[in-house]
């Protein structure tokens, strides 16, 4: 770089660097912006760019980080066109760096290696402009979608999320269409949708060791790509207008899935149900058998304050394609009655949760999680006086043991042996801790 340019830096926070008519730089006077290039209106580092904490930086034109580029944000990286990398782009650990796609237009963001950011904020100028992702970013922070949709499911693009990463502010103006993949085994809701509807999914892995998904939402007939003609015999319709795709592509356990319900996208008969007929479940094709399986499943009540209507919830036995199905509801002979809501106030009244029978069949499990899968309470040999369920954690997973669990919609799974044969019970149940 021309010494002309260095003498543009002032000593403070933050100074101005003109990479010529298309472009202007703010960075700080930490940052080393030595190996950069202005090529025909786009900026190329060859070597290596570290923005500091509490600086910024923002870029006018098209960004690309080459091979041989090194490139550091701790600080706040704003990103006005498109943007690739070739080489390294990373932060520090322990700081909160934020890097800004904001544009007027759509936005390209593409290159052969993952983009680190700590954190991620989507925001176009509407949420009619989208971002189009061929490449792939990863998320250890945050990662804010407030306007624009990243398309990246037509280019072969990812988001990631590495462990403990959340994301905010998910809604129909901003998510992923596309894959998402996350590492770890933290309860995660997966921002994806597809077009303008966003059609999230959540789940948790349960073991100890750190497992990693890959999740797609597709507002498409799956039976284009498996005929719905081969399924189980209960199996009486299947969704013909949407699908997930969930992958394990690390670890051996099961999560617990739940798929969201809109009446935009999700066929009128999965929310009009002649319930002492059938019942709504998730559905799997399965290609060891050749055909959709049920993965049984419960629906929740309504959910107050979402972009869709409900969840539909259950543990898998397998990955690949998933979405719902009606099947002919088992006629359940033993006595059981589930109670499914508790309030846990020592008032006397509901606050225990309540199976009435259960002690007939002293050869069960129950388990319940919270809606994004993750298990808050597991015991054996469940029954109506000692052993029951009072709206405590029991420590596993995140919960911490003895924690008053939050008024909300839990998911529980029974099973138990009649002597017999063996019997599953799912559902859920509505805690009140107000």
């Amino acid at each position: 770089m021309n010494n002309n340019y260095l003498d543009n830096i002032e000593k403070n926070s933050v100074s101005v660097w003109k990479a010529g008519k298309s472009g202007v730089c703010l960075i700080g006077l930490a940052a080393s912006f030595f190996a950069c290039q202005n090529i025909s209106a786009q900026m190329v580092n060859t070597g290596q760019v570290k923005i500091d904490p509490n600086t910024i930086m923002s870029v006018y034109m098209d960004y690309e980080n080459a091979p041989s580029g090194n490139f550091i944000n701790d600080g706040n990286l704003y990103i006005f066109q498109n943007w690739k990398n070739e080489g390294v782009v990373s932060y520090t650990d322990n700081q909160n760096g934020s890097t800004y796609f904001n544009g007027t237009e759509d936005q390209f963001i593409e290159g052969s290696q993952v983009s680190n950011l700590k954190n991620a904020i989507f925001k176009n100028l509407s949420s009619l402009v989208p971002f189009h992702l061929s490449g792939k970013i990863a998320v250890g922070g945050n990662s804010e979608f407030d306007k624009g949709v990243v398309l990246a499911g037509d280019y072969g693009g990812k988001v990631i999320f590495r462990e403990n990463a959340t994301h905010t502010l998910t809604s129909d103006l901003s998510f992923v269409d596309g894959q998402i993949e996350k590492d770890g085994i933290a309860a995660f809701e997966f921002p994806v949708g597809a077009g303008k509807y966003f059609r999230p999914s959540y789940h948790a892995e349960g073991g100890d060791n750190g497992g990693i998904y890959t999740t797609q939402y597709f507002n498409k007939n799956s039976n284009n790509l498996h005929s719905h003609d081969s399924k189980d015999e209960k199996i009486i319709k299947i969704n013909n207008q949407e699908y997930w795709e969930v992958t394990q592509d690390q670890g051996a356990d099961k999560i617990i899935l739940s798929l969201s319900m809109d009446s935009r996208t999700t066929p009128s008969e999965f929310f009009n149900v002649d319930d002492k007929k059938y019942e709504v479940v998730i559905t799997r094709w399965d290609p060891t058998s050749n055909k959709w399986i049920n993965e049984k499943g419960a629906v929740s009540a309504p959910l107050a304050g979402k972009p869709y209507e409900k969840l539909l919830t259950t543990t898998v036995t397998g990955y690949g394609l998933f979405t719902m199905a009606l099947v002919e509801k088992n006629v359940i002979y033993d006595d059981l009655i589930v109670y499914n809501a508790i309030s846990p106030n020592d008032d006397g009244l509901n606050d225990s949760f309540v199976i009435r029978g259960i002690d007939q069949f002293p050869d069960n499990e129950v388990e319940i999680y919270n809606r994004w899968g993750v298990k808050v309470y597991e015991t054996k040999s469940y029954n109506e006086s000692n052993n029951m369920f009072r709206g405590y954690s029991d420590g596993r997973a995140t919960i911490k043991r003895g924690d008053k669990l939050p008024t909300g919609t839990y998911f529980y799974i029974l099973n138990y042996n009649t002597g017999k044969e063996k019997k599953q019970k799912t559902g859920y149940l509505y805690i009140n801790n107000q």
